[in-house]
């Protein structure tokens, strides 16, 4: 394994060394920074600011035609970069922390798959997942390969070309937008969506709950790539502090929950993951 960079902290390295030695039911809670290995960009700088366009909102995609077929318009685009991701350092370091019983819940704020691919078993997808397409009237899912199949059918002067943005959206000409065809779903002509969950739409309260159950079993929290910014994950911090858990974080900007953070780290997560690895006694035998 690596050793740690100049610019890490090694006092910091090692207290977070300390924070995952005595583990065994620790959760993680990871957010888009974990993805940027895997070729995927994140929605924030370092301070926590917004640097993409006004993402979608769930009321917008269902009541206007304009809307859907922007987002199909730009994830056309974007899609193959996600579909042929691979995961990145974190995502394989985190699947043998849960090998080793250390990780024994990783809950994303991701839709890319990523942890799944890696090897994680017991994964929470808090937003959903992008490789899937849900019929919003009679809850049919079908594939998102198939879908971008059917997209290309209906649409032959669609292009490929665009700039990646985060959650297989890209920047495209939208001049084009008027033109877009939208697919409706096969079965009952109803509106198709991505089975994620939009800005302004709510996570399922029994998906909030197991995540709060999985806290309440657990010997700390572990976040890492995410700001919190989004209050579907800063709930977790907020909760995991309430219930007295220790948690750490490893992230290279500043994040809403610093003040609830016992252990931070601010880098990037691949290299201080791996270096980390290698100094964490497995708890089996």
């Amino acid at each position: 394994m690596p050793e740690p960079s100049k610019q890490h902290d090694r006092s910091t390295l090692q207290r977070l060394q300390d924070f995952l030695a005595a583990k065994s039911k620790l959760v993680v809670l990871s957010g888009a920074g974990i993805s940027v290995g895997s070729g995927i960009p994140t929605y924030r700088d370092k301070a926590g600011n917004w640097q993409r366009s006004n993402p979608i909102q769930h009321q917008d995609f269902m009541s206007r035609k304009s809307a859907r077929q922007r987002y199909w318009l730009r994830s056309y685009s974007g899609w193959p970069a996600v579909a042929s991701a691979v995961p990145s350092p974190s995502h394989h370091v985190i699947a043998e922390l849960e090998r080793r019983k250390i990780v024994k819940m990783v809950v994303t704020q991701n839709v890319d798959r990523l942890h799944q691919q890696a090897g994680s078993q017991t994964v929470i997808d808090l937003h959903g997942r992008l490789d899937e397409v849900i019929c919003m009237h009679c809850q049919t899912i079908v594939s998102r390969h198939t879908l971008q199949s059917r997209l290309t059918l209906l649409n032959p002067s669609f292009s490929q070309q665009g700039q990646i943005a985060p959650d297989g959206d890209a920047d495209v000409p939208e001049d084009s937008i008027p033109s877009v065809t939208v697919p409706s779903c096969e079965g009952c002509d109803g509106i198709l969506k991505p089975n994620v969950v939009f800005f302004g739409d709510n996570v399922e309260k029994s998906i909030v709950q197991r995540v709060y159950d999985g806290i309440d079993d657990s010997d700390g929290l572990l976040i890492v790539g995410t700001s919190l910014k989004v209050f579907s994950g800063y709930r977790f911090c907020r909760y995991a502090a309430q219930q007295r858990k220790p948690i750490a974080s490893i992230n290279p900007g500043l994040s809403r929950g610093d003040e609830l953070i016992q252990t931070i780290v601010r880098e990037e997560s691949d290299d201080v993951l791996t270096h980390i690895l290698n100094n964490v006694s497995s708890s089996i035998g």
